[in-house]
This record gives structure tokens, C-alpha cells and sequence, in this order.
């Protein structure tokens, strides 16, 4: 059978374009043994898979150029040469970015699907994205109810799930996002301020208002000013979880630090980073919780669709001009 993928074939230069990437057709033969043929149905795009458009060292090595990209995938088994797999089988893999493949039956990860919610939630909501927000808050933030948590990029596939965690948690939740409607979302949602940083005028002035009591916690995903404010208004003890600063990704020089990265000395701050991978452990905890709350109907979640693989390099560069609320995928 025949499969379109998506190839890197050039590094970007600050905000990635479509030329960066092409659309080839690869010829697949029938699995051999311990190894799987399967048709992915969904895959995920991610800010951090900028990152590894660019050559350098970090926690995942890089795209190599002319190979498909990779990411998270929901696919469908169909064929198997190994014996733990039959043909019908969901499964996970980072293979993603490609409509179908035939890989190692090592690499992927047999799926159920958790009731009430599709299968495309086991890469965003129940999945990835959702991990990182549990995990993220639950174990650097540590939430205490009553207490302030600030959250950038509130609308995204993270950042929805953190506010509402937080709420259900018992924090007084202030979010921003891009846009009214996005905002409009997340005061749906539960969320107590909720900020449009593109039209709001002074951000910190802002949140100063939404948060009169200071900051007890800040969950970054986008750096920044959005840093600056949270320090300005961090109280005493503050846990700063930080998660990513996409507002840095696409930058073509080395951005300003904090102007006022001092206030961590007098404020006694702990700012602490992560990279998911590091609570892979936790997966199931999570995967309960989070299942419950949807049930209950106190965690929403949004999606934001686009149909084919022709359109996936349009979707992942959606993630850099605030296209989605929640989270980004694409249906192939």
C-alpha cells in the first residue's frame, strides 16, 4: 500500500514555513516478523516539535532532514507478524506525521478507549498534553485550595486542563489567552479572570486586578512578559511550574531574560522545569483522575480538528498564531 508522510527538508529560521517541509509518497510492504503494519486515524501536533526542527542538543535529538517528522499517533492494526498484536487493534506511537507505517511492534502501545470521551482524547486530553498539565501542577505546584494559581496560554491543550485541575483542586484560577472567545471558554469552564493579553492593555495591571491576593503558583507555557508579570506578583514561597515559553520558540536571537528575575531572591521562589517524560510513571493515576473529573462533568475539553495530512504542516504552524483552543490535531 501507498502512504503519504511529511518530510523535513530544511531548518526554519525563526517562525517555520511551509517550505521547510514537503509531502512524499512512500510504498509499504507487509510487516515482517515483530513487526506491525497500521493506519494511523489521528495525529498530534505539538509546540515542542519546534525544537527539534532545529540542530542542536536538548532532551529528544533532532529531526533529521528528508525523514518523515514524528509525533504522537492513534492508528489501527492491519496486519501483524508479531503475536501480541492482531489486526483491529488500537494503538499509540510516535509515529505520527505519516498515514500509515510499518514499524517494530516494540514501538507502539496497545489502547482502550476511556468511556465518554473519542479515541483522539488518548493524545490530548487523557494523553500527553493532559499528563503534562496533571503532573506539571500536581507535582511541582503542589495546589493548596484557597490558594492563587496563574496560568499563560490558558485556552491550550495544557493549559485548559491545568485551569480546570486547579479549580477542581480549590485554587482561585486567573488565565489569559489570545482572543475573547477563547476567554469566553475558559469563564464557561470554571475559571475565575480570565485575560485577553492581545487587547487588555497593561498585562500586569491585569492580573494585578484579577489577582489582588498576589500569586501562589504560576504555570508557564508561554514566557515571556507573561514571566515578568508572574514574578512581579509572586507571593512569598511562589512555585513557579515551568512548562514552555513559546513566545521564545521561533526567536531568531537570544531573548531578554526577566528584568526582574531578582525578586526570586527576596521572594524565595522556586522555579522548576520539567519535560513530561519524567512522570511517564504517573500515567495511570492520571488517566484515572482526569477520567473521572470529565465524567463528572467538571473538566471540558476542546479540540481543534483539521482534515488530512495534506493539511498538517497548516495545523502545527495554527499552533504559533493561536489557530486552536485546546487541543490541535489532524484527522487522516
Amino acid at each position: 500500500m501507498e502512504s503519504l508522510e511529511v518530510r523535513l527538508v530544511s531548518r526554519p529560521l525563526g517562525l517555520p514555513s511551509p517550505s521547510n517541509f514537503e509531502l512524499a509518497t512512500v510504498s509499504l510492504g507487509q510487516p515482517g516478523p515483530g513487526e506491525v503494519l497500521v493506519r494511523n486515524r489521528w495525529m498530534s501536533v505539538d509546540p515542542y516539535m519546534r525544537g527539534r526542527m532545529t540542530d542542536r542538543r536538548s532532551y529528544v535529538p533532532p529531526f533529521a532532514l528528508g525523514a518523515a517528522l514524528e509525533g504522537g499517533a492513534v492508528g489501527e492494526v492491519l496486519a501483524s507478524a508479531d503475536p501480541a498484536f492482531a489486526p483491529g487493534d488500537l494503538v499509540l506511537s510516535m509515529w505520527g506525521w505519516r498515514e500509515a507505517f510499518v514499524k517494530p511492534a516494540a514501538t507502539v502501545r496497545k489502547v482502550s478507549v476511556p468511556a465518554g470521551v473519542g479515541e483522539e482524547a488518548l493524545l490530548g486530553v487523557l494523553g500527553m498534553p493532559g499528563l503534562t498539565a496533571w503532573a506539571g501542577l500536581r507535582e511541582i505546584g503542589q495546589p493548596g485550595s484557597g490558594e492563587t494559581l496563574f496560568v499563560s496560554g490558558g485556552a491550550g491543550a495544557v493549559g485548559s486542563v491545568v485551569a480546570q485541575l486547579g479549580k477542581a483542586l480549590g485554587c482561585r484560577v486567573v488565565a489569559t489567552a489570545g482572543t475573547d472567545a477563547k476567554c469566553a471558554w475558559l469563564a464557561a469552564a470554571g475559571v475565575d479572570a480570565a485575560i485577553n493579553y492581545r487587547t487588555c492593555g497593561s498585562l500586569l495591571e491585569a492580573v494585578r486586578r484579577a489577582a489582588p491576593g498576589g500569586i501562589d503558583i504560576y504555570f508557564d507555557n508561554v514566557g515571556g512578559e507573561h514571566l515578568e508579570v508572574a514574578l512581579e506578583l509572586a507571593n512569598p514561597f511562589a512555585r513557579f511550574v515551568e512548562c514552555g515559553m513559546i513566545a521564545h520558540y521561533n526567536a531568531t536571537e537570544p531573548p531578554p531574560g526577566p528584568r526582574n528575575l531578582i525578586q526570586v531572591i527576596g521572594k524565595s521562589l522556586r522555579i522548576q522545569g520539567f519535560v513530561v517524560t519524567q512522570f511517564q510513571h504517573l500515567e495511570p493515576r492520571f488517566q484515572a483522575e482526569v477520567s473521572a473529573l470529565i465524567r463528572e462533568g467538571r473538566l471540558r475539553y476542546e479540540e481543534t480538528i483539521v482534515e488530512g495530512i495534506g493539511r498538517a504542516v497548516e495545523a502545527f504552524l495554527g499552533l504559533f498564531s493561536g489557530a486552536n483552543t485546546g487541543k490541535m490535531l489532524v484527522r487522516l
